[in-house]
């Protein structure tokens, strides 16, 4: 498979994770965040465990969940706690810092090259995503702005890790681990946290279902075989295409306006995008030819 078979299969995910918002907001009740977030990881976990039958073995048990805990718990536990007390323009630019993080974890653990025009790629992205959802009557909160950061180090950490152990067994049995991990630490977070859900609606189930078995396995598997694949700071580019999805299905199904500085914005962070994998491209060409250059010497 070539690798822009790589990065469009990759792309998936986050495009989808777009989506999130608005089926949260339009399919599930409010205000149980911490238990939302673990049905959306322990079912669609364990039903991919079923599917793998194949658990964690020796030094994988830990690594699973800590991975589990960076990628998923913590990681949104963080995101909620910035939704709550940020207005989302301000809670998705905090997060967008995330590719940052990466291109430094990435130097120090894997000894990737820290190129400048990938540092200039991810800060146009936050430039971009800035325009696209950021409001001039945004206000700032310091935990909420804290919580953020560390979902955006929690989120780098585990994209770096990921492609730093290569796991020996397939993105869908390294999925499924993580998944599980993650839900299992949710659930007595979600228990002491939170009341009971009520009754579930058809739609709540819907949303549920979505959320768990598109928005996290399908998207997760996806991935985490791009972490594997690619570069970690390409990969983490790709997530800027999150909140242009959420920003377009807003204006498709929901009737919200769009300015042109939106416009621009998503003008923006596509061109964010394509500079950081257009980089990773010319130095993959470039450690070829160099490694030929040696093989006919």
């Amino acid at each position: 498979m070539t690798r822009r078979s790589d990065l469009l299969l990759t792309a998936i995910a986050p495009a989808i994770w777009g989506s999130t918002y608005f089926v949260t907001t339009e399919f599930l009740p409010q205000g149980y965040p911490m238990t939302v977030a673990m049905l959306r990881a322990l079912p669609a976990g364990l039903l991919l465990l079923l599917l793998v039958r194949e658990l964690p073995r020796g030094i994988w048990w830990p690594r699973a969940f800590l991975l589990g805990a960076l990628n998923f718990s913590f990681f949104w536990a963080m995101l909620f706690v910035a939704a709550y007390r940020l207005p989302g323009g301000v809670a998705a630019t905090v997060g967008a810092i995330q590719p940052l993080f990466v291109i430094f974890l990435a130097r120090g653990l894997l000894g990737s090259p820290m190129r400048v025009l990938a540092i200039v790629a991810a800060i146009a992205g936050m430039a971009g995503v800035a325009l696209l959802i950021l409001t001039p009557q945004a206000t700032l909160d310091p935990i909420g702005i804290a919580a953020g950061l560390a979902g955006a180090v929690s989120m780098a950490f585990g994209t770096v890790l990921s492609r730093f152990w290569q796991p020996p067994v397939s993105p869908l049995t390294f999925t499924a681990w993580q998944l599980t991990a993650g839900g299992i630490l949710l659930v007595p977070v979600a228990f002491v946290l939170e009341p009971a859900l009520p009754a579930l609606t058809q739609a709540n189930i819907a949303g549920l279902a979505y959320l768990g078995l598109i928005g996290a396995a399908l998207t997760y598997i996806l991935w985490f075989r791009g972490v594997a694949r690619l570069e970690p700071s390409v990969v983490a580019s790709l997530g800027f295409l999150s909140p242009v999805t959420a920003v377009i299905l807003g204006w498709w199904l929901l009737g919200q306006a769009l300015s042109p500085l939106q416009i621009v914005g998503m003008a923006v962070v596509v061109g964010s995008v394509w500079l950081s994998q257009h980089i990773q491209s010319g130095g993959q060409k470039v450690v070829s030819a160099i490694a030929a250059e040696r093989a006919e010497t």
